[in-house]
């Protein structure tokens, strides 16, 4: 979809400005947009007839370089897109979930100090997140609604932050991972506890 809509809104465009504009956004880091993966996906969504290449130029001894538009198919299926992912819920998938599920396999301490650990990181990156808010670069260059998803990221982050540190509590206190009830039962036998030794 960013691909997409940024053909839309820069049209026409060659490949290399949209990935010169995608960099400038950062997508690869909260998008999953590969800039190496960009001029596949503007062939293939003009194969699949969403695009339409416009010219083809070459200046010099560059490389020759296509300047492409959104088809009305295009932009039917951007609008869809969109509207989707505007009225629904998509959480997305998060690695440390996984890991989490799999707590009791970690020393209390050292879960607790990766809890705290993670706590930081997440505090840092809202301290860069507020200084860039604060910046001049943001305030004369990025659209006003580039800084309410800053808001956003930085309204999770510290979230995230206040869990991190009471679960980290919880852990070091010694609260049990699992129910009296599921403790041996058949299925939890494989959960025991590590020991803070290693």
């Amino acid at each position: 979809m960013m691909i997409l809509g940024l053909v839309k809104w820069m049209q026409p465009v060659h490949g290399y400005d949209v990935r010169r504009e995608l960099l400038s956004w950062g997508a690869e880091k909260w998008a999953n947009v590969q800039p190496g993966s960009i001029y596949h996906a503007l062939r293939k969504l003009t194969d699949e007839g969403l695009l339409r290449a416009v010219a083809t130029e070459q200046v010099g001894g560059r490389p020759a370089r296509t300047s492409y538009e959104v088809t009305p198919k295009g932009a039917d299926e951007f609008e869809t897109l969109l509207r989707g992912l505007w009225w629904q819920l998509h959480e997305p998938a998060d690695p440390f979930a996984v890991a989490f599920s799999f707590l009791p396999a970690l020393p209390r301490d050292e879960a607790a100090a990766a809890l705290r650990n993670r706590a930081h990181l997440l505090r840092a990156g809202n301290e860069s997140m507020r200084a860039a808010l604060a910046s001049e670069w943001m305030r004369t260059t990025r659209p006003v609604h580039v800084g309410w998803m800053f808001e956003l990221w930085s309204a999770r982050a510290e979230a995230e932050i206040s869990w991190c540190e009471r679960i980290a509590e919880l852990v070091e206190s010694g609260v049990p991972y699992l129910p009296a009830e599921l403790t041996g039962q058949e299925g939890w036998a494989g959960w025991p506890e590590q020991n803070n030794q290693r």
